[in-house]
């Protein structure tokens, strides 16, 4: 039985979807425990998840939370990071055990469902750009294909917590969402917008730049019309009934950071005191400045060689100007197409999708922490989709050309599209040999592991930590046997704060303690090692090196100091 060119069409569509999904699997899954479990991981889910399990006192940042029962659910993990993650968490861990891979596993299914949601979100931007709703197009499928083998893509799911990676799958619903909604008017779509909308502030406050952005182009569609007396809505009508429920989901959604912020103003706090200079000194002031380092990173982010952690560096260089050349093509033989052509039927779409990208560029260039690319996750699909668009415009409209023009134009953006996606799959498991070899590097290091292994062996329940990233993941791979104390204090970076002497000495009297120091290199708050081998000293001490811990290559990570007499 022959099939029509449109139902071969969709299995052609759904045969690349598939292959999206089992090429992410396939590349996301493998050596799940590697590299090392990182603190962020750790302290941002997987410690509250366990325990709740194990039904321990939780200790909930800023002790914000909420009694039910015998369980204390905490609220946020940071100011600006709510604990979605700590409950999306739990079932992984009661069905799989209190492992790296369980935990990990829940980045991998939000990166499963963020690349469907593209999908979903290219379809409806390719029908709209195509002016047909009979004509779904590529573009869907084209993004989640790159999406699938990107290695930024793929390793940040692998390490989804480390990136609050959850705040990208909500994005894109939210996107897809709101596009649906205009559409097609239904309150069942703008009620599921309102409360994702909620969720997306609570998990992360960045996601702040999406609900920015989507304003933004909402108010750009508006002026449009506005200007062309367009008769076209650009909102569907809603009832105030239905526009109360939806504000209600919305504040539903909200509700944990606002009960945070009644409780401990830590959001406020962390905002107003980081609207000039954040915690690590970036001038928000500075939109010049900051917004050039952000451009940066997003080529950085289409090559993926910021990977560097997972023991080398590849870079895709065909990546930015394959993306940057289909966006610019197809914009600009949109523009050139006459009046009624399928190439300038794309192009207010294709507009509108520019301006979102852009508004989420400008906005991530204030900060109240760092200009951290990690926090590019949550841009990295729309930038892909924006190149899919492209894509899929440029062989839409090749269709009405001459056939020498049509040929010409489809295999220039097939070509580029083949490149960029063949060498992110080669680079993705290229990591993955790197990887294998190396367990990650600096705080990144599966030495971790035989750090908490030994401590554990050694029954050392309560070592002392002199600097960041030990803590956490000590607990949660020993399952809480052993818990470290930080002493180091954060409130400095470059050296001791004034009550570290106090903290440290309290401790000095008791011959079993051990510390645990980073070698120098990997040490993320300094002059603590230093400070406490004067403390001895001036007490008639010495350190002495009770284990060193070895990365893969064979360079010390962890030091453990004892003290003795002399």
């Amino acid at each position: 039985m022959r099939h029509s060119p449109s139902q071969q069409a969709v299995w052609g569509r759904r045969m690349a979807l598939l292959a999206a999904v089992l090429l992410y699997l396939a590349l996301a899954l493998p050596q799940l425990g590697l590299p090392g479990l990182h603190y962020d991981e750790a302290k941002e889910a997987g410690l509250n998840a366990l325990e709740i399990l194990q039904r321990q006192d939780v200790q909930a940042f800023r002790s914000a939370g909420v009694q039910l029962g015998p369980l204390f659910l905490p609220l946020m993990v940071q100011d600006y990071i709510g604990a979605l993650n700590v409950y999306l968490a739990l079932p992984l861990l009661v069905g799989l055990g209190v492992t790296v891979p369980a935990l990990r596993l829940l980045g991998v299914l939000c990166g499963l469902a963020t690349l469907l949601l593209v999908c979903a979100l290219g379809r409806e931007l390719a029908r709209r750009a195509r002016g047909n709703g009979a004509e779904t197009g590529w573009a869907g499928e084209i993004a989640a294909l790159l999406l699938a083998v990107n290695p930024s893509f793929i390793f940040w799911s692998r390490q989804g917590i480390f990136v609050t990676n959850v705040v990208v799958t909500l994005a894109v619903a939210t996107v897809w969402l709101a596009l649906r909604w205009q559409r097609t008017g239904r309150p069942r779509d703008l009620y599921a917008l309102a409360l994702l909308a909620g969720l997306g502030l609570w998990s992360k406050l960045l996601f702040v730049w999406v609900l920015g952005a989507l304003a933004g182009v909402a108010g750009a569609a508006w002026l449009v019309g506005r200007a062309r007396r367009s008769d076209s809505p650009i909102f569907p009508r809603i009832a105030w009934r239905s526009l109360a429920l939806a504000g209600l989901l919305f504040a539903l959604g909200l509700a944990p950071l606002l009960l945070f912020n009644q409780q401990t103003s830590g959001t406020a706090q962390a905002l107003f005191g980081n609207l000039g200079q954040s915690y690590y000194g970036v001038e928000n002031a500075a939109f010049g400045v900051n917004l050039a380092v952000r451009l940066g990173q997003v080529s950085t982010l289409l090559r993926g060689d910021h990977l560097w952690y997972l023991g080398e560096s590849y870079a895709n260089g065909w990546a930015p100007a394959a993306a940057v050349g289909l966006v610019a093509l197809a914009i600009g033989l949109a523009v050139a197409g006459g009046r009624g052509s399928r190439a300038r039927a794309s192009l207010p779409m294709l507009l509108a999708a520019l301006l979102f990208v852009l508004l989420l560029l400008a906005q991530s260039s204030f900060t109240v922490s760092d200009l951290f690319i990690t926090h590019f996750a949550i841009i990295q699909p729309f930038v892909l989709l924006l190149a899919a668009l492209a894509a899929d415009s440029l062989l839409l409209a090749a269709q009405s050309w001459p056939r020498r023009w049509a040929a010409g134009v489809a295999a220039l953006a097939l070509v580029a599209l083949a490149l960029w996606f063949g060498v992110d799959a080669w680079n993705s498991g290229r990591y993955h040999r790197a990887l294998a070899r190396s367990g990650g590097l600096a705080s990144h290091s599966d030495a971790i592991d035989r750090l908490a292994q030994w401590l554990d062996a050694a029954e050392v329940r309560q070592p002392l930590a002199l600097d960041w990233g030990i803590e956490a993941q000590v607990r949660y791979l020993t399952e809480n046997r052993v818990q470290p104390l930080e002493i180091f204090g954060y409130q400095r970076l470059e050296q001791p704060d004034d009550g570290f002497a106090g903290r440290a000495e309290q401790f000095l009297a008791d011959p079993t303690r051990v510390y645990i120091v980073r070698m120098p290199g990997e040490t993320v708050f300094q002059g603590r090692r230093e400070a406490l081998e004067s403390l001895a000293a001036a007490q008639g001490q010495g350190l002495v090196v009770r284990e060193a811990i070895y990365d893969r290559s064979g360079q010390v990570m962890f030091v453990l100091l004892g003290v003795e007499t002399r």
